[in-house]
């Protein structure tokens, strides 16, 4: 039976969600799929044109592609 307009999360009542949401503003880069997908294209974009500086653009895409390998 299910109340409408309830619901529960293990994960937000154990505070994983919270500790994520703090890595992922530590460390700049998004926690979900599409945002670090939309983050490489962006930093990949950068690399190529030199907007931004080319070292920031590969930094970030290093550290984008360290954090989806754990991720998954």
């Amino acid at each position: 039976m299910r109340i409408p307009g309830l619901s529960f999360s293990l994960k937000r009542a154990i505070g994983i969600s919270a500790i994520k949401q703090k890595i992922a503003n530590k460390i700049d880069i998004p926690t979900t799929k599409r945002g670090r997908t939309q983050k490489m294209g962006v930093a990949t974009s950068n690399l190529i044109s030199g907007r931004g500086g080319r070292v920031k653009a590969a930094t970030t895409i290093v550290k984008l592609t360290l954090v989806d390998s754990l991720l998954g």
